[in-house]
């Protein structure tokens, strides 16, 4: 059995407002692109639910690959068997030749780690034996084959090199790779590497698929960093190593562009420029992975449970022998992806109670944010006992009105109609828009954020204007948005 090859791809999220939009591309210049690659629930019925654009995968305008990313192949659970199932059939409902995933632990009992939180394996022995004993259990379950990528690194951990953990990942499982660029570029700075580095001797051969994304190198002191952010331009060195190393992967299937956020025209100037280098779908054909046979015997709890010794190293809660200046940096990618997050449920509270790193790493270290990996409970679920228990630790008027105001709006966006805050916090939201206007372009220049945030906040918390305070509270992709209803205003 043989699979066809695929050619080049573009990638997409299915919701309207993240442009690119794979298919207009292709109607607008033919042979553009090939296929579309394209992130989703796991469940077919919560894709159709959840990303509005899915029906353009189920009409098959192109040819389609599943790239779920929210899957575990590593963690201390396995994946149950019945998700595992919806999964298969996903795949099998669209046509995706196979499925692949960044090798790492995504989400606790099935909800996903926000922002940059998903954890990458320690590149040692034992990890890759746990990330074995996932992939095994995945693809037992499937009936399409499972190729595994190689994790973004931003801290050593671990003496491997990240291509022979892969190549060992290989070599126990005879899966095929996707070896994503700007994955590689990441760990190869972390170590101080050249980007080829490890390319010598790694099996070539194996490779399936190529990911080609936008990213930003930043420095930190004497480090480099590689943040990958697919929004960003793509970076020139990954256009040349694509271009050098396409001619030797003999068995690859297909190129995959993940320019998420790129308006149409930078799309299609990415994909014109690697067009050439990618050899059309009819022109050839690679062998299948062999079909999974039966199940494999369970790993043993202790080698899953050890997966917890890498949330402790990353969210600071255990000691960091092999990089501290790398695991500092990657925690601070960590945590602005959370407080942006937060600042979107939790506009208010989040300034006041971790409004600097020292206190967002108080929140990162905490027993209840690691109980909500455990758990599979949400961000937002964490920070709300986590800051109910610093106001009851430390009374603070500011911060309780705060909370109560966000707890409030939280049942309030749930009924209809306008609702009638007791106290009117107008002017806090007017302070808390015009700060971050005002402290952004200073942050920017100066690369610090002053405490004047917080410190404006508390003052006007104190002093609220006497209510009710009608207003219609709603979130719109997880963000507060407050709209007010009486003569009063709010931004």
């Amino acid at each position: 059995m043989s699979l066809r090859r695929m050619g080049l791809g573009l990638t997409t999220n299915l919701h309207p407002a993240v442009p690119p939009d794979p298919w207009a591309l292709a109607a607008v210049t033919p042979g553009l692109v090939d296929f579309v690659e394209y992130s989703a629930p796991l469940s077919l019925e919560e894709a159709r639910t959840a990303s509005t654009l899915f029906g353009r995968v189920e009409r098959a305008e192109l040819p389609v690959l599943f790239h779920p990313v929210h899957l575990n192949l590593d963690g201390p659970e396995l994946e149950p068997v019945e998700t595992l199932r919806a999964l298969d059939a996903h795949a099998r409902a669209v046509g995706s030749p196979w499925v692949g995933n960044d090798v790492g632990w995504w989400h606790g009992r099935g909800t996903p780690f926000s922002g940059y939180h998903f954890l990458s394996p320690t590149l040692d022995a034992r990890s890759l034996e746990r990330c074995v004993a996932h992939a095994l259990h995945v693809q037992a379950h499937l009936s399409v084959p499972l190729y595994v990528e190689n994790p973004v690194i931003n801290a050593r951990r671990g003496g491997m090199h990240v291509l022979d953990f892969m190549a060992g990942l290989h070599a126990r499982t005879g899966f095929g790779l996707i070896l994503d660029l700007g994955h590689l570029f990441s760990h190869q700075l972390a170590r101080g590497l050249p980007l080829e580095s490890g390319l010598e001797g790694f099996p070539l051969e194996a490779v399936r698929e190529v990911h080609l994304a936008g990213g930003v190198v930043a420095q930190h002191g004497g480090r480099h960093t590689y943040f990958d952010d697919h929004t960003q331009p793509v970076r020139e060195e990954l256009f040349t190593l694509l271009e050098s190393l396409l001619p030797r992967l003999p068995d690859l299937q297909a190129v995959t562009l993940e320019l998420d956020g790129h308006a149409d025209g930078l799309a299609r100037r990415v994909a014109q420029r690697v067009r050439p280098w990618v050899p059309r779908p009819s022109e050839g054909s690679v062998p299948a992975q062999p079909p999974p046979v039966g199940c494999v015997p369970a790993p043993d709890g202790a080698l899953l449970a050890s997966a917890w010794e890498v949330y402790d190293r990353t969210f600071g809660r255990a000691a960091e022998p092999d990089d501290a200046e790398g695991a500092r940096l990657e925690l601070d990618i960590r945590l602005s992806a959370m407080a942006e997050e937060l600042d979107g449920a939790s506009p208010l509270s989040r300034p006041l109670l971790a409004g600097t790193r020292q206190g967002l790493v108080a929140f990162a270290a905490s027993d209840v944010y690691r109980a909500s990996f455990a758990e599979g409970r949400p961000l937002q679920w964490a920070w709300g006992k986590w800051s109910r228990e610093q106001v009851r630790q430390a009374p603070d008027p500011a911060a309780e009105a705060a909370l109560a105001f966000e707890g409030w709006a939280q049942m309030a966006s749930q009924r209809e109609g306008p609702q009638a805050f007791p106290l009117d916090l107008s002017e806090a939201f007017a302070a808390l828009k015009s700060l971050r206007r005002h402290l952004g372009t200073r942050a920017w220049a100066t690369g610090e954020l002053p405490d004047a945030v917080a410190g404006a906040l508390r003052q006007v918390l104190a002093r609220p204007a006497p209510g009710p305070w009608k207003v219609r509270p709603s979130y719109e992709g997880g963000r507060l948005e407050i709209r007010a209803i009486s003569g009063r205003s709010s931004p």
